[in-house]
This record gives structure tokens, C-alpha cells and sequence, in this order.
């Protein structure tokens, strides 16, 4: 009778055992298309067996846990790569940008005005005493002007639009911060219980590590009772056990820009460390903002300042039609030529004023602008080693390579980290024509099973029906 028992209990297990493994790819089928998500299966194992005699007798089977196929390095290696991927990212979206400002095939831009108002000096010069030559020459130097500060503006524009993403990406990362301190609780409670393991809270983790460090790089190691500390920017620590620590994206006051700050807990004071974040979204956003595009400006405001006091050296010695002389062509200032370059007051109101003439009361003389227009062919940039012209396409040239090798890298590091996906997908991801095949295995197993008990049933009643013989 014990035998038959015995045979009940292991049919009984098998059942059991079977329907776990029909709930698991069930499970799994379900979550073919979660991000993130492991594949998980049924560790089985022989049950202890008993011994009879000389016989050791066994047992059946048991569950031994519930594990999710999952391989730590490629996991490692997607997070690794994916931060350079959003680095690389957050330069190529805001370069881009940046490139299009000086893009002279979209329309009229900074080098077209340049060449527009030198073209209209020389028409001057074939007339000095026309008034529409000199009409034009004020609206060309106007125009001029007005493009200098539509460019900078462009750049500034590109640098507040880069803080509004850095805010955004911070927002996010406090949000996913605070999900991951809450998951750490849910693992760290679930896995109390010896041979229990969070493989659905753990999935989602990584996952979100993995989204962190696209945003900005982050450091994270595991504690022997499953608990993730998250740590940032050398020694910041954003979560520790069941606690989130985020981050505050505001505007600094002594730049004027959107920085990252960080504190330990709520009394402590908070830190810069915008420039201690290296990797991610937010480094490549910053990195722009603060190299890339300052530089643009630079040598947008170095060809201002140089245009406007090569101009005003010329026309301060010439004389106009009204026989004025000593006055600047251009006025500007000097934080951002740029921003500020505008017409002297007194020869935007008349044009009489626009010096031709190197002398007093000779009005058909054009030296003055003759010399003023041949200042576009002087080499007065680089240290007289360059034209305007020269010098403003060997800067565009330069945000144009630097703008196609952030696209390049950002298209090598997408494959790499496609390819890294792709083999993170072979090993943990849902093959569903494996997973309907186990779904068959198991579910014959099953029936099997049960037919285990039915037979033992059946034994049961020939024993009790020996007694009525």
C-alpha cells in the first residue's frame, strides 16, 4: 500500500511540477515583447529517494526554482555601450543643429550677406555719388548686421533648447532612480525565502540601469541580499537599499546656464557636477553646449569684431558726400560683437555720410570705396593668414566634420549595440516556436502524469476488491 501511495505522491509532483513549467512559458510567451525581459524555465531535479533494503527507491521530481536565462557580461556590455550610444546621441541631436545655422544651401546665410555687402561697395564705387548705390549699401550693411545676430541667436537658441533637454533627461533619471530604489525593496523581500528569485523585478532593473546609463554614466554594484547602490559622478550616490537620492537640474547664476546638481540628503548642500558627467544624453548635450557651440560663437564674434574695425579704419579717414569725415561705419560691443553689430547711428540716418572719397569736396572720388570693397580679398583673419571668407568656410568646414563624425560614431556605436542586443535576444529572448513546442512537452507530461495517479487508483481498488473474493 505504501508503494501505491508512493506512486500517487510522485504522479501528484510530476503534475504539480508540469503545471508550473505550462504557467512559465506561459509567462513567457506573454513577455515576448517586454523590454527587457528574460527568458525563464523550470529547474527540475530528482526528488531524495528512499531506501528499501538494498534498494534505493525513487522518488520522482521537484521544483527546484524558477531561473531567468541571463548572461551578466552581455548585460554589462549593452549598459557600457549604450552609454556611449546616448552620448553619442545627445551630440549628433544638437550638432545638427548647429550645422544647419551655417548651411549656406538652405537659403541666404552669414556668407551670402558678406559677399552682398562688398558687391554693393563696389557698385558704389562705380558711382560714389548715387544715391540708390548708396541706399543699398546701407541696407546690405544692415542686413549684414541683422544676420550676425540671427546666427548668434541661433547658437544661444541651441544652447537653451540643450538645457531644456538636460532637464528633461534629469527628470527621467530621477524618475527611473526612484522605480529602481522601489525594486530594490520588492527583490530584496521576495528573495527572504532561500531558493526564491525576483526574476521579473530583476529584469526590469537591469533594464532601467540600462536607461540610466543611456541618460548619463552611472556606477552599480549588488549586495550578497540583492539590493542594487547606484552611484554617479565620482562619489554620488543616487540610490542606496530602499532609498532614491535625485538629482536637480536649475540654472546656475554665475553662467546663466542649466546645471546638475547633487546632495547626499535633504540638509546637505548642493554640489555641481555637471561637468563630472562623462557619458550618456546629458554629456553629449553638454558637451555641445558648452565646447561646441561657445567655440562657434567665438569665431562668429572674432569675424564681427575683425570685419567692423577693418571697416571702421578704412571710413574713418574717408569723407562722404556731405563732406563728413572721421566716423565708424559699424558700431558694436565688445562682450558680442555678434549679438550688438550695428550701423553707426549717424550713416544709418544718412547716406550722405557713407564715406567714398579720400578727400574733402571730391565727389566723383571712389578710393575710399574701392579699398573697403577689396577688404574681403585682405587676409585680416588668423593673423593675416586668411581672407574673411577663407576664414568663415574654414569654420563651417570644422562644425561640419565635427557634426559628421558624431553621426558616424553614433552609427558605428548603434551597431554595436544592435549587435549586442541581438545576442542578448538569442540567449534571453522568446523563441516562440521553442516555447508552443515545450508548451506540448509539458502538457503530455501532464497527462501522463495524471495517468501515473489514475493507475495508481486503479491498484488501490484491486487491493480493496481482494477482500469481497
Amino acid at each position: 500500500m505504501g508503494k501505491i501511495h508512493s506512486m500517487m505522491d510522485i504522479g501528484k509532483r510530476a503534475m504539480m511540477n508540469n503545471q508550473t513549467s505550462l504557467q512559465t512559458v506561459s509567462h513567457n510567451i506573454a513577455n515576448k515583447n517586454v523590454d527587457g525581459y528574460s527568458r525563464q524555465r523550470v529547474e527540475q531535479v530528482s526528488a531524495v529517494p528512499i531506501i528499501e533494503g538494498r534498494n534505493q527507491i525513487g522518488q520522482g521530481t521537484k521544483t527546484a526554482a524558477v531561473t531567468r536565462v541571463n548572461h551578466s557580461f552581455i548585460e554589462k556590455q549593452i549598459e557600457k555601450e549604450g552609454g556611449g550610444l546616448g552620448f553619442q546621441k545627445g551630440r549628433t541631436d544638437s550638432l545638427d543643429r548647429v550645422e544647419q545655422l551655417f548651411n549656406e544651401q538652405n537659403g541666404k546665410g552669414l556668407s551670402f550677406h558678406l559677399s552682398e555687402f562688398f558687391n554693393s561697395f563696389r557698385d558704389l564705387a562705380t558711382n560714389p555719388e548715387s544715391v540708390s548705390a548708396r541706399t543699398m549699401v546701407r541696407e546690405k550693411g544692415s542686413s549684414l548686421a541683422q544676420q550676425f545676430k540671427s546666427t548668434h541667436d541661433g547658437l544661444t537658441q541651441v544652447q537653451r533648447d540643450s538645457d531644456h533637454v538636460i532637464q528633461s533627461h534629469v527628470n527621467e533619471v530621477n524618475s527611473m532612480l526612484t522605480e529602481v530604489a522601489s525594486l530594490n525593496e520588492q527583490v530584496a523581500t521576495a528573495e527572504l525565502q532561500p531558493g526564491v528569485q525576483a526574476n521579473d523585478q530583476r529584469d526590469r532593473r537591469e533594464l532601467l540601469l540600462k536607461k540610466i546609463s543611456e541618460k548619463m554614466d552611472i556606477n552599480w554594484a549588488e549586495n550578497n541580499i540583492g539590493e542594487v547602490t547606484v552611484s554617479t559622478a565620482g562619489t554620488g550616490i543616487l540610490v542606496s537599499g530602499y532609498n532614491a537620492y535625485p538629482l536637480e537640474a536649475q540654472v546656475d547664476p554665475a553662467s546663466g546656464k542649466m546645471e546638475i546638481f547633487y546632495r547626499s540628503n535633504p540638509q546637505a548642500s548642493y554640489i555641481k557636477v555637471s561637468d563630472r558627467i562623462k557619458g550618456g544624453e546629458i554629456a553629449g548635450a553638454l558637451s555641445v553646449r558648452d565646447k561646441s557651440v561657445e567655440n562657434a560663437k567665438d569665431f562668429l564674434n572674432n569675424i564681427a569684431r575683425t570685419l567692423a574695425d577693418e571697416m571702421n579704419a578704412i571710413h574713418v579717414n574717408g569723407f562722404g558726400l556731405n563732406n563728413q569725415t572721421g566716423l565708424n561705419f559699424f558700431e558694436y560691443d565688445n562682450e558680442n560683437p555678434a549679438m550688438n553689430l550695428r550701423l553707426n547711428s549717424v550713416v544709418a540716418d544718412d547716406i550722405t555720410a557713407i564715406a567714398t572719397a579720400s578727400k574733402q569736396n571730391a565727389r566723383g572720388d571712389n578710393a575710399v570705396a574701392n579699398v573697403i570693397s577689396n577688404l574681403q580679398f585682405r587676409n585680416v583673419m588668423s593673423e593675416g593668414t586668411a581672407t574673411i571668407d577663407e576664414y568663415f568656410n574654414s569654420q563651417v568646414a570644422l562644425v561640419g566634420i565635427e557634426t559628421q563624425r558624431a553621426k558616424s560614431s553614433f552609427e558605428n556605436q548603434k551597431n554595436i549595440v544592435d549587435q549586442l542586443k541581438n545576442i542578448r535576444e538569442s540567449i534571453s529572448g522568446v523563441s516562440l516556436d521553442e516555447e508552443a513546442t515545450k508548451m506540448i512537452e509539458f502538457q503530455r507530461a501532464f497527462d501522463a502524469s495524471a495517468r501515473v495517479i489514475k493507475t495508481a487508483d486503479e491498484m488501490f481498488d484491486t487491493v480493496l476488491n481482494l477482500k469481497r473474493l
